[in-house]
């Protein structure tokens, strides 16, 4: 008769499974580490390429604040000069200069922002990836200034718009088309063509127009000026925290 022996299996000790079980626990945090690390310095890359670009578009704002810098002290200049001429009502043998200033008086030269990357941060919700508490202070203190400046502009234009009906009634519309050219710039008149009306009335209405586009002259300059203080900062602040160079 054959006997059959059954084998029996060796019981495993606790920390035979307490072992498994830390090499399972290991691998698994090992992993979300390195996810973790990835999608960190995913974010520090990106952080930086919008550091990058923002200051591109700084770059763009100190040049066109400095383009339009230049024209608010040119538009003071005319402002002043016409205010002169309706004060002193000098106006009659100088009709030429005034048709000049009159013409430029309801044009403008805006300052425009590049806002093309504080826009795909917000549109993105990628403002979060700026974990430089200095840097996101600066970016959102250099924006809050540019929509106050946005504003005064807009205020700026209201104010233009208010002294056409005036315009109207003291200049003749023939001869402010035959000042501008096929490339829409302005030239002086010929010779001293005259006005539609020399109501001094009327010119103290248009005066007090020109008093409140010296109020948004004065203010939009001086923001100007301080936005490129607060630009040329910034960029100073983000090459040195980001270590980008030029």
């Amino acid at each position: 008769m054959e006997v059959h022996h059954h084998a029996h299996t060796a019981r495993k000790k606790w920390t035979h499974y307490f072992w498994e079980f830390l090499m399972l626990f290991l691998a698994v945090f090992c992993g979300f580490l390195a996810e973790y690390q990835l999608e960190h310095k995913i974010e520090k890359d990106r952080e930086k390429q919008f550091i990058k670009s923002y200051i591109e578009d700084l770059k763009m704002d100190t040049a066109s604040m400095n383009r339009n810098l230049n024209y608010q002290k040119r538009r003071k200049e005319q402002l002043d000069s016409m205010m002169t001429f309706l004060e002193t009502q000098t106006i009659r043998g100088n009709e030429s200069t005034l048709y000049y200033l009159g013409r430029l008086l309801i044009r403008t030269q805006r300052f425009q922002t590049s806002d093309r990357t504080i826009t795909q941060l917000k549109n993105s919700g990628s403002l979060r990836l700026i974990r430089n508490e200095q840097a996101a202070d600066s970016i959102i203190s250099y924006q809050k200034l540019v929509e106050t400046i946005l504003s005064n502009i807009a205020d700026e234009r209201d104010e233009r718009r208010d002294a056409d009906p005036l315009m109207a009634q003291i200049f003749n519309p023939y001869v402010f088309d035959k000042m501008l050219d096929d490339e829409n710039i302005i030239h002086r008149p010929a010779g001293n063509p005259p006005l539609r009306s020399y109501d001094t009335s009327l010119h103290q209405d248009l005066a007090y127009r020109i008093h409140q586009l010296k109020g948004s002259n004065r203010i939009l300059y001086t923001r100007l000026i301080l936005l490129h203080e607060k630009a040329t900062k910034i960029i100073a602040v983000l090459k040195k925290e980001y270590r980008i160079k030029d």
